[in-house]
């Protein structure tokens, strides 16, 4: 029965990976991709995050294009961190706002929708920028449950997506990012991005869920 289970199992994934090629879809299954923060190449992280971080001719997202989408959200994540850490809220903030400017859609007016994972009630989903920027950085009053998810003291982020879909100028990844502090505690997060490349070939993100990992 085990041997039976496995083949027909592998028919369906066969046969779902047929029917989304026929449509145009191509589905990878990867491994993953880590940053880790480096305080001596601070200059080279602020270049990650004041020019959008990737740039292509050609119209269709790539595996490689997603997988660096990953990497430099990390390191913007780890950047703000830093700031904060080393010229306070204020600086922390500007740097907050320059990675949703080149890692999200908002700067090219892209809606994007966004649920973090540190959110409840009626501030759960978020469709604004400034909703987005509270989350990573707090002292919005519209938004006080927020403590600043981005200066959390991280210094490491590795992301590890169980599957890729691409779709011409459009990609979706699911799986987990694990994300360690300055004390060595690791944080797993279960992550959704959808991604979209705008006019000038850059890859915006403009879905972003995060939740905790279900642990009943």
């Amino acid at each position: 029965m085990a041997v039976l289970s496995i083949s027909f199992m592998g028919l369906v994934a066969t046969c779902f990976q047929l029917f989304l090629h026929s449509h145009g879809f191509a589905i990878t299954s990867i491994g993953h991709s880590g940053s880790a923060f480096n305080p001596n190449r601070m200059s080279s992280a602020l270049k990650v995050v004041a020019s959008p971080k990737v740039v292509s001719g050609s119209s269709i997202i790539t595996e490689e294009e997603v997988l660096a989408a990953h990497k430099a959200w990390g390191d913007g994540l780890c950047l703000i961190s830093k700031t904060y850490e080393e010229k306070g809220y204020a600086e922390a903030k500007k740097v907050a706002q320059q990675v949703l400017d080149a890692a999200y859609g908002y700067a090219k007016g892209i809606p994007v929708l966004f649920k973090p994972t540190l959110a409840s009630g009626e501030q759960t989903f978020r469709l604004t920028n400034e909703g987005a920027l509270s989350y990573f950085v707090g002292g919005f009053p519209e938004y006080p449950n927020d403590g600043g998810f981005a200066i959390m003291g991280w210094r490491k982020v590795e992301s590890f997506p169980e599957g890729i879909l691409l779709n011409g100028n459009t990609a979706i990844s699911t799986g987990n990012v694990h994300c360690t502090n300055k004390d060595g505690k690791t944080t797993i997060v279960d992550k959704t991005w959808a991604y979209k490349k705008d006019n000038e070939g850059n890859v915006r993100i403009v879905l972003h869920h995060s939740s905790l990992p279900y642990s009943g």
